[in-house]
């Protein structure tokens, strides 16, 4: 399979997977980002690192990722 093809039919296929991932870890770092327990002060600032840090890989994985393979594989 070419893959420009490769690309255009993994990319539906691996978004659901992802994003399950990637939501179910931000979802369970929210009560801990709006420091709902006791003693959790030191913990709000990673918490709200590590939800940034996973939203940002969430887009640089579905988006640039495979524009990028692409964009590469034209040039060769």
């Amino acid at each position: 399979m070419p893959p420009l093809e490769a690309i255009r039919k993994a990319a539906p296929i691996r978004v659901r997977p992802i994003l399950m991932t990637q939501l179910t870890t931000v979802l369970g770092l929210v009560p801990l980002a709006m420091n709902l327990g006791e003693g959790g002060d030191m913990l709000v600032t990673m918490a709200i690192a590590v939800m940034g840090g996973l939203l940002y890989s969430l887009l640089l994985t579905l988006l640039f990722l495979p524009a990028a393979y692409s964009m590469v594989y034209r040039k060769a």
